[in-house]
């Protein structure tokens, strides 16, 4: 028996998730003390407001303009951002619906709408409730799961907007001010979204355990949609955002940067205000809704493989929810992590920037691997069983724990690695820097060639950690493996979310005019978050390859696919069809990134040419047109690219059976690894 009591669990679970909750809470006050009214900015002097000392670092630029422009400025991108979300959850609400009504119709379609209870499939001898009760449910957890994963991105995107001025501000005081108020702002996105999913999971398990009772095998696998919602929302979060942030960015740059030779962000350019609100609605909000996902994909995944071993058989709710307990406590471990970035340490100088955020990662890691340790030690017996494709495979406490501390590892590794392709601070970048003294033909060369080298690793770092958390505990492994990937999501999240509300926070200042030192201190924030960023897509890449593989598993199972036998005709077909789907995915979002490209460089040009005063200052760009190309285009564009991820499974499970399908799946994940960490 565990030590760890089912009470205990009961209590220990949402407690973490509150605290996770009231925690973002208290770095958002934090972040709200920082005014953006004259009045309230020149008030006081003491060291956390704004007194006269901050006029003279401004090199004599009136303190109340700077403050006034910040907070217009920062209106606009939230306003532009706002819209955005709210049209795209129009669509996507739209999508929802017809989802959920499809997911209830296959789902109840399976015994007929039946209302009898039927023999349950792994509980030999007992009665599971009808199939009609479990589509109903399956349904209801789809739609939780899609409407935490939109809240978790529009909260993200809410308080990165509300966050990005004020790093600004905060940047006349030095560096380290403006870092902690970026890094605050990005904690409060973390936390809300690793706690919020947490606790609304929970809930939803003990909700619907009042009507399954004992039936933990048809609770769980209604839970499954929980998973289902959230990455369904997260792909169009992800491709939505990703147009409209590119579309923006390119037309900005295009005609700003390279035709009209001037400065980056600078409020002349009519794209300028589109670009900042793409860097919220891509990298923000589809950055947490994509990681929401995977984090639900991968405790669903372990909580139903869970339901089926001796946890569900014998009713061992502890051991049941070991894979809560672990989000638990990364959510405890990322809490003293980022008080090591905001209140133990004080950056002093540019150069600890980077530093202190890789420093993040490396603590979180440590101190989650003793966490993970101790968990396995209370909630766990020291041996149990694990289902394994029609058999119960023995595993001990700390076989578990070896999968869960060899993923999170392993996640640690990949990002690093993604690091070191994508920073300038080492050779790869800089041989593709190089590259450029020859022209633009050797510079694509280079760059391709980097990108299919920068595979390499992360995909061996992925191979050892499926072998091993596999060999120890069957597709259990795997999926706690993952969720051993996103257990420090929270500081994943806010090291992600730093990056763009340090990119908006230099933006907003050459905007409003501020001095170049102050644009120097912004873009050393900047450039740290790029750098890191790349450190969190490592993450999302490896727990989603892991999370996959999870999901490709429980769905054999429970399709009753002993073997995927690549040398049937069916399976073959389906692999190769299946790699094919990542790379159609990706023409489908680079044209679309185009297609909305050109509109915006047209319209950016037509403005140059017709506005009189543009160039000299003297005229103001027309910022509304530009967002709203921006939204429409990623709007109308994301339709395809999304339809064609959610009805493939569809089409082909219903025409050509689970086979084909299984390869289907297969051929997707392998190649779409690839793809993903090579771009």
């Amino acid at each position: 028996m565990a030590i760890l009591s089912a009470l205990a669990t009961e209590v220990l679970i949402p407690v973490a998730g509150v605290i996770g909750i009231a925690f973002a809470v208290v770095q958002w006050v934090l972040v709200s003390r920082v005014k953006l009214s004259p009045a309230a900015a020149a008030a006081g002097g003491s060291k956390n407001d704004y007194g006269d000392y901050l006029i003279e670092e401004e090199e004599g630029l009136n303190d109340h303009n700077v403050v006034v422009k910040c907070a217009e400025i920062q209106n606009a991108i939230s306003e532009g951002a706002t819209s955005f979300l709210f049209t795209e959850y129009q669509y996507v609400g739209i999508f929802m619906s017809i989802f959920a009504v499809v997911i209830f119709l296959f789902l109840g379609s399976v015994e007929g709408f039946s209302t009898k209870s039927q023999p349950c499939t792994y509980s030999v001898g007992k009665y599971c409730k009808p199939a009609l009760f479990t589509a109903l449910f399956s349904t209801a957890s789809f739609l939780l799961g899609a409407i935490t994963s939109l809240v978790s991105g529009f909260l993200g995107m809410k308080i990165a907007t509300y966050a990005n001025a004020r790093t600004t501000l905060e940047a006349r005081k030095g560096v380290g001010k403006a870092f902690i108020t970026a890094f605050r702002s990005g904690a409060v996105m973390g936390f809300l979204l690793a706690s919020s999913g947490l606790v609304v999971l929970y809930i939803t398990i003990n909700v619907f355990k009042l009507y399954y009772g004992d039936d933990w095998e048809g609770l769980f696998e209604s839970i499954t949609g929980y998973g289902l919602g959230g990455s369904s929302m997260a792909l169009f979060g992800r491709v939505g955002g990703g147009i409209y942030t590119k579309a923006a960015d390119v037309g900005a740059d295009l005609v700003g940067k390279v035709e009209r030779n001037i400065p980056e962000d600078d409020p002349r350019n009519p794209a300028v205000i589109a670009d900042n609100v793409g860097d919220n609605v891509g990298d923000i909000a589809g950055m947490g809704s994509d990681l929401f996902g995977s984090y639900a994909e991968s405790s669903c995944a372990a909580l139903v493989v869970a339901s089926i071993s001796s946890f569900g058989i014998n009713h061992d709710f502890t051991g049941m929810c070991y894979p809560l307990l672990v989000s638990s406590v990364g959510i405890i471990v990322c809490l003293i992590t980022t008080l090591f970035a905001t209140d133990f340490f004080e950056i002093k100088a540019v150069k600890e920037i980077e530093p202190a955020l890789k420093k993040q990662l490396i603590i979180s890691t440590a101190l989650m691997t003793v966490g993970i340790a101790i968990i396995s030690w209370l909630a766990l017996p020291a041996k149990f069983t694990i289902f394994n494709f029609g058999t119960q495979k023995e595993v001990s406490n700390w076989g578990l724990f070896f999968c869960v501390a060899i993923g999170l590892w392993a996640g640690l590794i990949i990002g690093f690695v993604t690091e070191y392709y994508t920073s300038n601070a080492y050779s790869p970048v800089q041989d593709v820097a190089d590259s450029c003294r020859t022209g633009a033909a050797t510079n694509v060369i280079f760059g391709l060639a980097l990108g299919y080298k920068s595979v390499i690793i992360p995909i061996f770092a992925i191979a050892v950690s499926i072998y091993v958390s596999f060999s120890i505990a069957a597709m259990y492994g795997i999926a706690v493996a993952a969720l051993g990937m996103l257990s420090t999501i929270a500081t994943g999240l806010a090291i992600d979310a730093y990056g763009p509300i340090s990119d908006n926070a230099g933006g907003i200042a050459e905007m409003a005019g501020m001095s170049h030192r102050i644009r120097e201190r912004t873009d050393a924030l900047d450039a740290a978050g790029n750098t890191t960023a790349a450190i969190g897509k490592g993450f999302a890449i490896g727990s989603a390859a892991l999370v996959s593989l999870a999901l490709f598993g429980a769905f054999v199972s429970r399709a009753g696919v002993k073997v995927v036998d690549v040398l049937s005709p069916k399976v073959f077909i389906g692999l190769i069809v299946g790699a094919m789907l990542p790379y159609w995915f990706s023409a489908m979002t680079m044209k679309s990134v185009g297609s909305a490209a050109l509109k915006m460089v047209e319209e950016v040009r037509r403005q140059f040419n017709t506005i009189p005063g543009l160039m000299e200052g003297t005229g103001k760009p027309d910022y509304a047109t530009c967002v709203k190309i921006s939204t429409d285009a990623s709007i109308k564009e994301m339709i395809p690219p999304g339809a064609l991820v959610m009805l493939t499974p569809l089409i082909v499970g219903t025409f050509f059976g689970v086979e084909t399908l299984s390869g289907v799946l297969a051929g997707a994940l392998v190649s779409g690894v690839q793809v993903r960490v090579t771009s």
